[in-house]
């Protein structure tokens, strides 16, 4: 029995340290798993450079090993600490934890596999339960449906620059000629998209007045290209926003603005968002903390 509890308090222990950030060695846990993250990206990048490899290929190789090997302890760790490990295995940041482990072992029987190891830039979302800012994904969540009850507006206004750009591009392509480099009229599409976009690239460009005074219009409609999109999505944030507070009363919203959330993690369900001061979870009933 004895054992068993002990077990238990080793467990519960180690998640709180894992999954948590609101203790002093949870939250050192995630720095310290934060700054490694960094570092093996940082290292990636090194490594892509020639010269640079060519002169300290032996130190990144091994730096990468070794930040490899403590990720896949971490990510062993991870799943001895849930009683329900597969919850967590197929979780977002589950895959996203193997899937930035999993390159250097491949790199073994596969070349060109490395670069994969970026995927770890992924894992700094955690950062969100470091900083507590899980309150604020609501306003997020807000802008992806204002993006998303825009998608047919935006999707006609594409549609309509595609048209402008083939027409304009088309009249550059009859105006300048292969002589000034528009040598078909594929290219002076693609001449007309980068103008729009006000990229400009500078390895097409107009010699001839009239082709000039043409660019001129598309550089001016260019900017105008930009706001519009701009100018839909607000629009729909905007009415998101109306609406979401609509639905509250005063009283509610008050609530929600001053509620805290914290960083414990349900050791059953991986569940987050935790009011302050909760013992159990809201999702699950699992008791959150264990003394």
């Amino acid at each position: 029995m004895d054992q068993q509890q002990s077990n238990k308090n080793w467990r519960t222990k180690l998640h709180e340290i894992i999954y948590e950030a609101d203790t002093p060695a949870g939250k050192l846990f995630d720095v310290i798993l934060l700054i490694a993250i960094l570092a093996s990206i940082l290292l990636v990048m090194l490594e892509s450079i020639k010269s640079f490899d060519e002169k300290y290929h032996n130190f990144l190789d091994i730096s990468e090993w070794v930040i490899t090997i403590l990720f896949s302890i971490e990510y062993i760790v991870r799943i001895i600490s849930v009683k329900k490990p597969m919850k967590y295995i197929l979780s977002f940041y589950g895959i996203i934890d193997l899937l930035s482990t999993i390159p250097k072992y491949i790199s073994l029987f596969l070349g060109g596999t490395q670069a994969l190891i970026a995927l770890r830039a992924l894992r700094l979302l955690r950062v969100f339960r470091i900083l507590k800012l899980a309150r604020y994904l609501g306003a997020s969540n807000q802008l992806a449906s204002a993006i998303k009850a825009s998608k047919a507006k935006i999707a006609v206004f594409l549609f309509a620059v595609l048209i402008a750009a083939v027409i304009f591009g088309t009249i550059m392509y009859m105006v300048e000629g292969e002589e000034n480099g528009f040598t078909n009229i594929p290219k002076s599409v693609y001449w007309c998209i980068v103008t729009l976009t006000t990229v400009g690239f500078g390895d097409i460009a107009p010699q001839t007045p009239v082709g000039q005074f043409i660019a001129t219009i598309i550089m001016v409609l260019g900017y105008g290209i930009i706001a519009v999109p701009t100018g839909i999505v607000s629009a729909e944030y905007t009415k998101a926003s109306g609406d979401s507070k609509h639905k509250i009363s005063d009283e509610e919203h008050e609530h929600m603005k001053d509620l805290q959330l914290n960083t414990q993690c349900c050791v059953n369900c991986l569940e987050e968002t935790h009011r302050d001061g909760a013992e159990f979870c809201f999702k699950c009933g699992c008791k959150l903390r264990h003394d």
